[in-house]
């Protein structure tokens, strides 16, 4: 019963990571091994003797286990062994999204008795149900790891819902993003302004600030909105913002929000910041020195908190409204970022860089139709050339 240490995979707090590997005949007589993860030297070592005195006494409980587990408990298992390699706002998703789409029609079916009829009839329910294709997607994706784990762990022989296929729709089409342009974000930014200065006038409050310098953030630095909430002042160096850090606030623990690494290794970025933003932060900070207990670890936009996500919203609406714009989401401040550089001919991988794509391919996507100059310009290089 070895304890094999897995090649360059650590957990987020830096523990190594450990396969646990055990024989046994199953009840056919069989020869099979069960691998079960760890994380850390003395949590393998633990592992390996609960398994181990599991043997000696002649429980028969993990083959039983495996012989009785359900799609639900295989589910359990699997995010467990995820612990510390994904980030806590993506285990919320995979656990919403199993709760709502897998869990109702899959969930209490024990793993050994999942036929390919059986999953084409989870797929049609769930495709009965008014989703974006995106939604579905994700759940069969998620679906399609869960099982796949149960394979590499030996407890079934296939996956069955390879054969089933993804889901798909002969009417979709790429989403269209809103921004605004740059005359626009001038009138929408404005009015924060205007809303922020009425108010310290007439009431001395001086939060309305807030607010104001949140949306030049995301529109000046197209970073994303958990980015920007997890923002402190020791993040800023001089003319460069350090993104390394994002809140999400419906994750919580103990009822409050729970900060976390960037949405990808490329979402760690230093952004160079633009002068405007530069003197706006300058004017803010000296703003938050004025307040009790000031310091360079307080967040920038809120304070001992994060504006709600909520109320930012409420505000987004209102500027424009005053402004006579139409509205645009929270997100969309940072598709006018990465708009104005396309349009102006920045490069797609700097683009993809200060937006903290994983890849440029996703920036492409996104943006490529705005890069249509391109091909005009090329074209023209052709067409001198007679």
């Amino acid at each position: 019963m070895p304890i094999y240490k897995m090649k360059n995979v650590k957990n987020k707090y830096g523990q190594q990571g450990y396969h646990v590997r055990i024989n046994y005949t199953d009840e056919t007589g069989k020869q099979r091994q069960l691998t079960r993860n760890a994380y850390g030297s003395q949590n393998a070592k633990d592992l390996e003797r609960q398994l181990i005195q599991q043997m000696e006494e002649g429980n028969r409980g993990v083959e039983q286990s495996i012989a009785n587990m359900t799609v639900q408990e295989l589910f359990d298992e699997f995010m467990d062994t995820r612990i510390g390699s994904i980030r806590a706002t993506t285990r919320q998703k995979n656990l919403r999204d199993f709760r709502l789409y897998i869990a109702p029609t899959m969930g209490a079916v024990r793993i050994h008795a999942i036929t390919a009829r059986m999953l084409q009839v989870w797929k049609n329910e769930v495709n009965k149900k008014d989703l974006v294709l995106s939604t579905k997607k994700h759940a069969f994706s998620l679906f399609r790891m869960t099982l796949n784990y149960a394979v590499k762990m030996d407890y079934i022989e296939k996956n069955d819902l390879i054969k089933i296929g993804q889901f798909t729709s002969a009417t979709f089409t790429k989403p269209e993003y809103d921004f605004y342009t740059a005359e626009e974000f001038t009138s929408f930014i404005d009015i924060a302004k205007q809303q922020a200065e009425e108010k310290e006038v007439k009431e001395g409050d001086l939060f309305e600030w807030e607010y104001y310098v949140f949306f030049n953030i995301a529109f000046y630095t197209g970073m994303r909105k958990g980015e920007i909430h997890a923002l402190r002042w020791n993040d800023i160096d001089g003319e460069y913002v350090n993104v390394n850090s994002s809140i999400a606030q419906k994750v919580k623990q103990d009822k409050k929000d729970i900060e976390t690494d960037p949405k990808t290794q490329s979402s760690i970025r230093t952004l160079e910041m633009p002068t405007p933003l530069i003197e706006i932060l300058k004017q803010h900070k000296k703003r938050k020195q004025g307040l009790k207990n000031f310091s360079e670890c307080d967040m920038i936009c809120g304070s001992d908190r994060s504006l709600r996500d909520t109320t930012l919203s409420n505000r987004n609406i209102e500027y424009a409204e005053l402004a006579g714009l139409k509205t645009i989401r929270v997100h969309d401040f940072r598709h006018t970022h990465a708009t104005i550089l396309a349009n102006a001919g920045i490069n797609i991988q700097e683009v993809s860089r200060r937006l903290g794509h994983s890849q440029v391919k996703m920036t492409w996507d996104i943006y490529s139709h705005i890069y249509k100059k391109e091909e005009e310009k090329a074209v023209g290089v052709f067409n001198q050339i007679a």
